[in-house]
């Protein structure tokens, strides 16, 4: 069998001799044959098939680890696969189109507010914390109201003044009068206010370097939820019965995913999987992200701390959320198989339902 030089092969496949060597280096497409002496990597012909799929998962955007996990399935499992990437594709893209019509709509002078339903909305929501089965105290905060849903997880020597600090700083957007068209702004200035708010946990004189918190909520317009989010804390979609992850984590772990270095499995037991790159604290990264989504009747929303997502399989809280009709009853089954799973932090769950108006 005659072996293919790297750059036959590169040209050949579409990918360049740089991705060639970094997959063979993350072991996604490793070489038939390296010359001991000069590190010269050869390919086999056969290798051209798994290339080329490698080169148009790519095209998709689709992250380094998230195709070594493909490449390694079978067909119609690689194909699912593909399908669920796909659809939260899709999911972040129709937010990226709404806000980008918002933007749309306040530039060129139409009222953003108008809903593109034919029927008033409203939410139904619930809230539940819970200390969890190990730790002492909870850290945690967890509100929601007729306009506001928030989730915060302190850290810290005043973790949870810190995040009850934060939640309280955003509880003033439930009676504020917030022009149409400065929706993000005003979301984005209650963030800052929070900020200033955690700074000043801390008496005079502590070290409160070591203090802060994540800051994950959305605030209800009546037609669209402005979404702010810091940190590890989750916002979850549940939509035409397909569940959503509509938030990205600021953690090192997911930084490492982003760049193919880590699998999600790996991930999970990783020991800096709770090391945060963006929070709200003395000397963090306090950049947030922000956006709009157009409600539906009929979605569900799930805003909870890490204590649910790193304990509770997705597809356990997929049953709940979809199973269980009630917010209240759907918080309380959350924060019970977290428990369930060892409980091994505070938990927070946020539940609200949009719902036409009666």
């Amino acid at each position: 069998m005659e072996l293919l030089t790297i750059g036959a092969f590169a040209k050949a496949s579409r990918l360049s001799p740089k991705a060639l060597r970094l997959y063979d280096e993350l072991g996604l497409l490793t070489p038939a044959r390296v010359d001991p002496d000069t590190g010269y990597r050869r390919y086999a012909p056969q290798q051209l098939e798994q290339a080329r799929l490698v080169a148009w998962l790519r095209r998709l955007g689709m992250p380094l680890a998230r195709i070594r996990r493909v490449c390694a399935l079978e067909a119609g499992e690689a194909a699912g696969e593909i399908r669920a990437y796909w659809a939260r594709v899709e999911a972040d893209t129709a937010a990226r189109r709404d806000l980008a019509a918002f933007l749309v709509d306040h530039l060129t002078g139409k009222d953003p507010t108008m809903s593109r339903t034919t029927a008033p909305l409203a939410l139904r929501y619930a809230a539940l914390s819970d200390t969890g089965r190990v730790r002492a105290s909870n850290q945690d905060t967890a509100y929601a109201g007729s306009r506001l849903l928030a989730v915060a997880d302190g850290y810290g020597s005043a973790g949870a003044p810190a995040s009850a600090a934060a939640v309280e700083a955003l509880r003033g957007l439930e009676t504020e009068t917030v022009p149409a068209g400065d929706l993000l702004g005003a979301l984005e200035d209650a963030l800052g206010r929070a900020e200033q708010a955690v700074h000043g946990v801390s008496a005079p004189g502590d070290d409160d370097t070591d203090a802060g918190t994540t800051l994950t909520a959305m605030l209800w317009t009546g037609s669209q939820l402005a979404l702010v989010h810091i940190g590890d804390s989750r916002v979850h979609l549940l939509r035409d019965g397909e569940l959503f992850q509509i938030s990205h984590d600021h953690t090192v772990v997911q930084s490492l995913i982003d760049e193919g270095r880590l699998t999600p499995e790996e991930a999970a037991s990783h020991p800096q999987r709770s090391l945060l790159m963006r929070a709200l604290g003395r000397g963090a990264d306090s950049t947030p992200d922000l956006r709009l989504h157009d409600a539906r009747a009929g979605d569900r929303y799930l805003l909870c701390s890490d204590g649910l997502s790193t304990v509770v399989p997705a597809g356990d809280v997929h049953r709940v959320l979809s199973g269980t009709p009630e917010p209240e009853a759907a918080v309380r089954a959350l924060v019970d198989l977290a428990n369930a799973s060892g409980g091994p932090d505070n938990v927070s769950c946020v539940v609200a339902d949009v719902v036409e108006q009666p």
